[in-house]
């Protein structure tokens, strides 16, 4: 299994981003998707989750975030707008399980005791002030 995550870049407060995890070797459909991020010297966070018709989103991407799915090209996209400074970070896109409460504990935060099946590498968003 593997899942390459691309589109993170450098944009100025306010700014645009459209990141996107390509995933192989497993059927989407068959799982949950989700975006952890990673700043330094921060913990780890969970950002939103996809699974079935289910999406799940922490408070301060609300309304600024958008996480599709699709289950034919086996890609996950998360839409991101109005960026600020404090979403700096590493993203990265992970495979959770499909049923349970791994996509709603990491999609919106709620704790830290979820399963992740297959990680990929990150992609570096940089918001510049």
């Amino acid at each position: 299994v593997q899942l390459q995550a691309s589109g993170g870049g450098v944009v100025p407060v306010g700014g645009a981003l459209r990141l996107k995890c390509e995933v192989s070797g497993l059927h989407l459909g068959d799982y949950g998707i989700g975006w952890l991020r990673q700043a330094p010297g921060k913990e780890r966070e969970g950002v939103s989750c996809i699974s079935n018709d289910d999406i799940y989103y922490r408070d301060f991407v609300k309304g600024r975030f958008t996480i599709s799915s699709d289950n034919v090209e086996n890609t996950v996209t998360l839409e991101m707008k109005n960026l600020k400074p404090e979403d700096t970070a590493t993203y990265v896109c992970v495979v959770v399980p499909r049923y349970g409460s791994t996509c709603p504990t990491l999609g919106m935060g709620i704790g830290e005791n979820y399963s992740i099946r297959y990680r990929g590498k990150g992609t570096q968003v940089t918001v510049s002030s």
